[in-house]
């Protein structure tokens, strides 16, 4: 038997991209050059479209004529990479996976980085600097990260994930955190909750003092002007800690708000241990709606991380393409996920 010649396998094209999606050519062309006049839901039929007909942008020959890399820096800052402060953090997993999704039917694919010293800060700031990568995407774990401020006087686009704590003219995308504490604080109030407490995140962190202060200013308009708080550090451990302490200073605390997921279930682990029911005793509300408490039935005020990580890679190559434009910053509101154990 003879074989039949194989038939050459042919390159999708623009043209493909802009059958699928019901729209022109010149629509395609600029959807994946990020230029953000195109209205987002056309944007999304075209990625759609993108993704259906396994398009990839020829960024070679765009590169030509822009000067540019179509490369993209993710720089996670202030993390020690020998640990699981990133790896075994569900947080990052999902902004990585955000800005991943977004970027890949652009046909731009990441470099990820990790700069958990001044010299590897220094690096991240000169690989992007050195033409390397047209932008920065920056995750930044300490308050005091200097990371923002170095690319800002460098003029390198960079776009942070959360509010930087101190001011710096930067673009950001961030979470309405206080609006989400108020909604675990109605929550467990509606519930008949009355000895209510909190396990806050790092005092110096922007994102943990707004959510305590949320929970503090909703339970004060429901006439509940104190609230016990206990510190942790947005771990599991940190978490048990923290309830083991509210716990041995008033035991009869029947709800909790803990000011991340991971640190929820390790006050879910110390209340089972001491005999206390969820949440017939002791109704328990996290914060992120991380995969952990969904596999864990946690009551939790969910944030669209991988949308705001998408939509930070966005206003990145905006800036890319505008880099006179003034610094932005998107602002998502959070909601309540309400499970098993409040």
């Amino acid at each position: 038997m003879t074989d039949r010649p194989r038939q050459a396998v042919r390159t999708p094209t623009l043209e493909d991209v802009a059958r699928v999606a019901g729209v022109s050519r010149a629509t395609v062309s600029r959807v994946i050059n990020g230029v953000d006049t195109v209205d987002l839901a056309l944007r999304e039929v075209v990625r759609e479209a993108v993704a259906a007909t396994g398009y990839t942008p020829n960024r070679a020959a765009r590169s030509l004529v822009t000067k540019r890399t179509g490369s993209i820096a993710l720089v996670v800052s202030g993390a020690d990479s020998s640990s699981d402060q990133v790896f075994g953090d569900p947080f990052f997993g999902r902004v990585t996976g955000g800005v991943v999704r977004y970027l890949r039917t652009l046909g731009i694919h990441p470099a990820l980085l990790l700069a958990d010293s001044d010299q590897a800060r220094a690096q991240a700031v000169s690989f992007v600097g050195q033409g390397n990568a047209d932008g920065a995407l920056l995750v930044s774990i300490h308050p005091a990260d200097p990371l923002p401020r170095l690319f800002v006087q460098k003029g390198l686009p960079a776009v942070l994930f959360a509010r930087p704590s101190e001011p710096v003219p930067v673009s950001y995308v961030d979470l309405a955190h206080e609006n989400g504490a108020a909604l675990a604080a109605d929550h467990l109030v509606a519930r008949g909750c009355r000895h209510v407490a909190s396990i806050a995140g790092p005092a110096d962190l922007p994102a943990a003092q707004d959510r305590l202060a949320g929970f503090r200013q909703a339970m004060a308009r429901h006439g509940r002007p104190y609230v016990l708080v206990a510190e942790g550090n947005f771990t599991v451990e940190s978490g048990e800690e923290a309830m083991q302490h509210l716990l041995d200073t008033a035991p009869g605390i029947d709800g909790v708000f803990a000011a991340n997921d991971l640190m929820a279930l390790g006050a879910l682990r110390v209340l089972r241990q001491h005999g206390r029911r969820v949440p017939r005793d002791v109704a328990v509300i996290g914060f992120d709606d991380s995969s952990p408490a969904e596999s864990a039935g946690l009551t939790t005020v969910a944030q669209p991380i991988e949308e705001m990580a998408a939509e930070m890679a966005r206003l990145l190559l905006r800036h890319i393409e505008d880099p006179s434009g003034p610094p932005t910053s998107v602002i998502f509101d959070p909601v309540l996920v309400v499970r098993d154990t409040a």
